[in-house]
């Protein structure tokens, strides 16, 4: 089981997911669970069934919080997942668009991009990372 927090718009949501058979995925969603069929378009959900008491899991540490160095422009993980690929090194200069690393969520791959034309002055995480939103993932000056 994967566990995931988001906000989105201000609400916040807690998720879990548990890949069953058949490529059929149980996901709770803020206390209710729905089976849930993956497709190559947007999944089909069923009706809610009551979600098994669980004690709440333990905070994983993998992705620290880092500082950036003054004047640096942070670059944060919008979501948590694993660090697939880190596609940039420190001192390389990259412009805006840029996809600086590649964050897998969900089963679903998301490339994070620069924000602005600049030069790499830390890379933060490494390949096989786990991070939370908001953990640093590149200092950009």
């Amino acid at each position: 089981m994967k566990e995931f927090q988001f906000k989105i718009d201000g609400k916040e949501y807690k998720t879990a997911v548990n890949e069953l058979e058949g490529g059929i995925t149980e996901v709770t969603v803020n206390g209710k669970t729905y089976k849930v069929e993956m497709e190559h378009a947007a999944p089909k959900v069923a009706a809610p069934k009551a979600a098994p008491a669980a004690a709440p899991a333990a905070p994983k540490a993998d992705a620290p919080k880092a500082e950036a160095p003054a004047g640096g422009k942070k670059v944060v993980s919008p979501l948590p997942g694993s660090v697939i690929k880190v596609l940039v090194a420190e001192g390389q200069a990259v412009k805006k668009g840029d996809t600086l690393l590649t964050l897998e969520s969900m089963k679903m791959e998301n490339t994070i991009a620069a924000e602005c034309d600049g030069t790499v002055k830390q890379v933060a995480v490494k390949a096989g990372q786990t991070v939370m939103q908001d953990d640093l993932l590149v200092v950009l000056g």
